[in-house]
């Protein structure tokens, strides 16, 4: 099951918000959060909002009662570029400058699984396995 958010408009350029989500790529939903809002990063406000909204997304679909908010992770963050508005500066000898003001588009997914390139499910960075039945025979011989 997954949720998804778009927040478009975002004051900021694409190419820093970019680098905000690639941190928090494949991450849970909650350890993302907890670290973004953390970053000093003008950046990572909206994008906390988004990640937060698109899991209260994926909740809100009715037969979800046995998921709860610590199952999802981020499965996708893309940033795209948005409109620039533009602004005029004067400067001296009657010139004038432009003053390029950025946007960007947020596109944030959420899933309870992540899938691989490959297409195979794998479990997201922080979740605690089990040891493997192998490891645990070759414990209990020891």
């Amino acid at each position: 099951m997954e949720g998804k958010a778009l927040a478009r408009f975002q004051r900021g350029s694409a190419r820093k918000m970019r680098r905000v989500a690639a941190l928090v790529r494949g991450m849970s939903v909650d350890r993302a959060a907890a670290m973004l809002r953390l970053m000093p990063q003008r950046a990572a406000r909206p994008l906390v909002k988004t990640i937060l909204s698109a899991r209260a997304n994926a909740l809100a679909v009715e037969g979800t009662a046995r998921h709860h908010s610590g199952d999802f992770v981020v499965a996708a963050v893309s940033v795209d570029d948005g409109p620039i508005a533009r602004r005029f500066r004067p400067v001296g000898m009657g010139r004038a400058y432009r003053i390029r003001k950025r946007f960007c588009h947020l596109r944030v997914v959420v899933s309870d699984e992540l899938e691989s390139t490959d297409g195979r499910r794998r479990r997201p960075q922080g979740a605690v396995t089990e040891a493997h039945p192998a490891a645990k025979g070759e414990a209990a011989k020891k």
